[in-house]
C-alpha cells in the first residue's frame, strides 16, 4: 500500500526569511525557502550546472514577479515555482509540495514506496 509522505524538516519559526535551509529525506536533498511575503518552496538542492548540493545556500531575490533563488557558486538563477533556470534554457531543477501545519514546515518528496525505491 503506498501512502503520501510529508517530512516534517523543521519549526516553522526556525525556517529564517529569504534564506534557504537543507533537508535529506530519504535519499533526497531538498532546499527549502520562505519569502519575505511568507510564501514557501521547496526545491532540489543540488546545483545542476556543479552537480554540488548548495542551492539551499543560493541567494533569494526575484526577477519582476518571480520569486528566485541564484546558485552561490556561479550565480545561474532559478524559479523557485518551477524549477526553471532563467539563464539557461532546457535546466530545471526538481520542485517539491511544501507546506506549513501544526507549527512545522513539511514537504512531500513522494509516496512512501517510491522513496523506498529511490
Amino acid at each position: 500500500m503506498e501512502t503520501d509522505v510529508w517530512d516534517s524538516v523543521c519549526g516553522s519559526r526556525d525556517l529564517p526569511v529569504e534564506r534557504g535551509v537543507a533537508a535529506l529525506l530519504g535519499d533526497v536533498q531538498v532546499a527549502i525557502f520562505r519569502t519575505y511575503d511568507g510564501a514557501l518552496f521547496a526545491v532540489g538542492n543540488q546545483d545542476p550546472f556543479t552537480g554540488a548540493f548548495v542551492l539551499s545556500r543560493g541567494i533569494v531575490g526575484s526577477r519582476g514577479e518571480t520569486p528566485t533563488v541564484a546558485s552561490p557558486l556561479h550565480k545561474q538563477v532559478f524559479d523557485l515555482r518551477t524549477g526553471r533556470c532563467l539563464d539557461s534554457d532546457g535546466v530545471v531543477i526538481p520542485t517539491y509540495p511544501v507546506r506549513e501545519r501544526d507549527g512545522y514546515v513539511e514537504v512531500h518528496v513522494g509516496t512512501e514506496a517510491g522513496r523506498a525505491s529511490r
